[in-house]
């Protein structure tokens, strides 16, 4: 499974590269903390395999990076996806490395 650091997502986001930004936690938790992106929570992946980009990078993400993990495994294994991208550490890293603003739970 391919990865991304949280300070590979900030140039990206920085540097106004075309991507997608998934965030696979639940609503509650985006309420307390969030980078952007589209929620899509775990559970509703299946249903909303049409809203991941197949024709650009996808960094998909979650608290600490396994739900995300979760998520591209299947995607890929079901749906062949070759695109996407789990954030490292998830919103945990995001806070500690590059915005301390953000709220940790």
């Amino acid at each position: 499974m391919k990865e991304i650091t949280v300070k590979e997502l900030k140039s990206l986001i920085d540097n106004g590269t075309d991507f997608q930004l998934i965030d696979v936690r639940e609503p509650h938790e985006a309420d307390i903390a969030a980078i952007g992106g589209e929620l899509i929570p775990l559970g509703t992946v299946p249903q909303n395999v049409d809203k991941f980009a197949k024709d650009k990078q996808v960094v998909v993400h979650c608290r600490s990076g396994k739900r995300s993990g979760d998520a591209i495994a299947w995607l890929e294994a079901n749906h062949g996806f070759t695109n996407l991208y789990n954030l490292k550490g998830g919103i945990l890293a995001w806070a500690d490395e590059i915005d301390q603003r953000v709220q940790k739970y």
